[in-house]
């Protein structure tokens, strides 16, 4: 899916801002240069009257008039540059300006996307998936596997760190499959052990191979869904609803942080089961056990999550008290290193 029309014609909007601004560029050179050198105006308006004659000596069929033409015209614009650089300017002064010389601010190279079409592809999902709000550091290959326990054992005999690798593993293959095979991700455990750190690093990765993702705490995902069955004028909620249930990836972080009640249960069940009929990834996350999640949403939810998305528990301590320990410990050394 990635861009929607209105999106797509949103960046093609920009780049016909920059063929504009740029050709106003152009044009207040000329009038520099022309009013700087009227000499240099004589110059060029002598070329476009050879310019046309060659032209039509040429739809004549005259070889011989084509040839002298020609040598005429190389003369006129070899003295042009000659006295443009004379006169101090630059010898590319007058030439088209572009943003992108590759793809000449059209955004295309031939029927490809340029690569900065890319990149403004890549720019407009990030801003409007919701995750600029976190860390931008958030990477697979910033994921610190260190501060989970390689001691304490699950009941399968794995520990903590044994469990996230097999998670990243399974991340990173959600990844590399995304847009061939259809997946869905669950991830829980407790509070602070780096489940939305996850979904972010997932989410990174998706953008960049130019999918649309939404991030949505579940407070804010519910408080759209309502808005838009409650208040039939709302026209931004009617339009975000419907991304929420077609967009590529959609991320419900902090499930069961919401207020639960039939209606939320509801609109759970039907932005779950509606993706999955659409064969759009979901990825949620929550601080509740599978128990939980089976007492507080309905049956048919709870089944649909069992039976449609690979459940990766999360254990280990809180990363972000264990971080901010380790920075105080640093800092304590640094402070005791300094004053001896």
């Amino acid at each position: 899916m990635g861009l929607k029309n209105s999106q797509y014609y949103a960046i093609m909007r920009e780049y016909e801002k920059k063929q504009l601004r740029n050709h106003n560029i152009q044009t207040a050179r000329y009038e520099e240069v022309y009013k700087k050198l009227p000499e240099f105006k004589t110059l060029d308006e002598s070329i476009s009257i050879l310019s046309v004659q060659y032209g039509k000596k040429l739809l004549n069929g005259d070889t011989k008039a084509v040839a002298s033409l020609k040598e005429e015209l190389a003369i006129l614009r070899s003295s042009k540059q000659k006295l443009l650089t004379s006169a101090g300017f630059p010898a590319d002064y007058l030439e088209p300006v572009y943003d992108c010389p590759d793809c000449k601010d059209t955004g295309y190279i031939g029927h490809e996307k340029c690569h900065c079409f890319k990149k403004a592809i890549i720019q407009m999902l990030y801003d409007q998936s919701n995750i600029s709000q976190f860390t931008s550091d958030a990477s697979f290959e910033n994921f610190r596997l260190d501060l989970y326990p390689s001691g304490r054992c699950d009941k399968s005999g794995r520990s903590p760190r044994d469990m996230m690798k097999e998670t990243l593993r399974i991340c990173q293959e959600f990844v590399d499959t995304f847009g061939k095979d259809f997946r869905n991700l669950l991830f829980y455990g407790d509070v602070g052990v780096g489940k939305t750190y996850l979904s972010t690093c997932i989410a990174r990765e998706i953008i960049k191979k130019e999918y649309s993702v939404l991030y949505f705490s579940a407070p804010r995902l519910f408080n759209v869904l309502a808005k838009n069955a409650f208040d039939k004028k709302d026209v931004d909620s009617k339009n975000m609803s419907e991304y929420i249930l077609s967009c590529d990836l959609l991320i419900i972080d902090d499930l069961g942080t919401e207020y639960i009640n039939s209606f939320i249960s509801s609109q759970f069940f039907t932005c779950i089961n509606e993706r999955l009929l659409q064969k759009k990834s979901t990825i949620i996350s929550t601080n509740l056990s599978l128990d939980s999640i089976a007492d507080l949403y309905t049956e048919r939810a709870f089944s649909r999550i069992t039976s449609n998305y690979t459940l990766l528990k999360v254990i280990g301590d809180d990363i972000r008290i264990k971080l901010k320990l380790k920075h105080r410990e640093d800092n304590s050394c640094y402070v005791e290193q300094k004053e001896s």
